[in-house]
This record gives structure tokens, sequence and C-alpha cells, in this order.
């Protein structure tokens, strides 16, 4: 079957921006391969649904997909879904940085915003806030032209003991993020790894010089990213 060439942006529905964005979203800081199964727990709908929409973005060339195998953007498929991240990064920025929206809050707010806006709002958005680079979470915003930069971070939970600082908290949990705000563990904030217990689960940090220690679980700690030696 012949393929139909990429639609332009503008005919993109939002079902579709939303599953280019979660398909490129899903490795942005993972190597595992985007499956079905993924696709449906990370979009809340069943796997016959994803099966069918990724049909289709398959058919419109913005996806491949191979039986039982993996779900990759194609070149139009990644443009658009860098599009969306951009749009909904650029957002969450505004909604922190000029309307007093807390770190937890934004990311719903966005996923309906993302959708509603035109592409002049955007780009008087990024300028109003002068380009920045990384959203409230410390998710790398592309730049106009697609280009993304990721830092160089590691997961709490897989770090050696040592001096770090905090470069990316995943938004996933809300409750997660008020937790963490309150003792601290913000956006480049410098933490020093004491220890991890791999047996129970939990490593010990101290947050920008306190000298209590914030004991965080697996989970919470493979929320984390960080940079620095060692």
């Amino acid at each position: 079957m012949k393929q139909s060439p990429a639609p332009a942006a503008a005919d993109l529905s939002a079902v579709t921006q939303d599953y280019l964005k979660v398909i490129w979203g899903a490795q942005e800081w993972s190597d595992a391969p985007v499956t079905t199964k993924l696709l449906a727990g990370r979009l809340g709908v069943g796997p016959s649904t994803v099966s069918e929409t990724v049909k289709r973005l398959v058919d419109a060339g913005l996806v491949s997909h191979r039986p039982y195998g993996a779900v990759e953007l194609t070149a139009a498929g990644r443009a658009h879904a860098l599009a969306m991240v951009r749009r909904h990064r650029l957002i969450e920025t505004y909604l922190v940085e000029r309307l007093g929206y807390g770190w937890d809050e934004v990311h719903d707010e966005a996923e309906v915003l993302e959708h509603a806006v035109s592409d002049r709002f955007v780009e008087r958005v990024a300028d109003l806030l002068g380009h920045p680079d990384r959203d409230p979470h410390g998710d790398p915003i592309p730049a106009a032209d697609g280009t993304v930069h990721l830092p160089d971070a590691r997961v709490m939970w897989e770090v050696e003991p040592g001096d770090y600082r905090v470069a990316r908290i995943s938004d996933a949990d809300p409750e997660l993020l008020r937790y963490l705000e309150g003792v601290g563990l913000v956006l480049d904030a410098p933490v020093v790894l004491d220890e991890r217990r791999a047996v129970t689960g939990v490593v010990s940090v101290q947050v920008d010089g306190r000298p209590e220690r914030v004991e965080l679980g697996e989970v919470a700690a493979c929320a984390i990213w960080l940079t620095g030696r060692p």
C-alpha cells in the first residue's frame, strides 16, 4: 500500500498530537522500546484503541511499527512531536513564571492549552520568557527548529554516593512534587547522596547543606535526575 504524504501540523487531530508527543517523551529519558502496551498505559486507553490509532499513524507516515515490535517516529512524526513538546513545556513555564502556578499544577493545564493556542502565541510566549531552555521540572524545551539538548544527568537511584545537583524531576506525580519541594529538592538544589540501601529500597541525601538527612524510597529516587560527580 502506498503511504500517504505526512499531514501538515494544522491538520493533525489532538489525539494524533498526543500520541506523537507521548511516543517521543517515552524515549526522552529511557532507552526502552515504545510498545503499544506502554502507550496504552500512558494514554489511559485500551490496547485495541492504541493498535488502531498506531495503524492510522503508520498510514499517515508519522510512525513505523512492525507487529509485536516497537513504535518509532518517522522524521515527520518526530518534527510534529517536538513541536508539541515545545508548546507543552513553554506553556508550563509561562504558567509557573508569570501566572503563579505551582510546578505540581501545570501539567494538566498545559495538556489542554497546547491544543488550543496558535503557533504565533507559542512564539510570543517564548519571546516573553526569554527563550528558556528547560521547563519547571528540568525537561529541555526544544528550540523552534526542533533542536533539543538533554542534560548529562542520571537517575538518583543509580548513582554512587557523592556531591550532585538536581537537574530534572519527573512531573508524573503531583503529590511527590509537593513533598520534594517541601524538603528542598527542587531544580538546581545541591545534594549530597550519603548512601543507597538497595536491600531496603532507600537512599539518604543531604539537601542544600541542611543538617537533617532526607530518606527517599526507590520510586521517589527514580523520579529525580542528578548532574555532577562522581
